[in-house]
């Protein structure tokens, strides 16, 4: 994702969100203010988690706070396998 406002001038808000599902424990997220021009890459499902027998899949959900001000554009690329 590439950020294609500023922040604070064009738009207030809009944080962009990750959120960890973590097994018999409280949810846990992550904000980041993605500064224009600024790129992002993220999963949009899992991601490797180590635990105790190995490695596993954590789920891991993606999404924008509020915007509260004025307007907010990002350029999302999508790449995934389609088989």
């Amino acid at each position: 994702m590439v950020g294609l406002d500023e922040q604070g001038t064009d738009y207030t808000g809009g944080e962009f969100l990750l959120v960890e599902q973590r097994p018999r424990a409280q949810s846990r997220g992550i904000t980041t203010v993605l500064r224009q021009g600024h790129g992002l890459i993220f999963t949009t499902r899992d991601r490797p988690v180590r635990t105790k027998r190995g490695w596993s899949a954590g789920a891991v959900r993606h999404g924008v706070s509020t915007v509260r001000s004025g307007r907010r554009h990002a350029l999302g690329l999508v790449f995934h396998d389609a088989t």
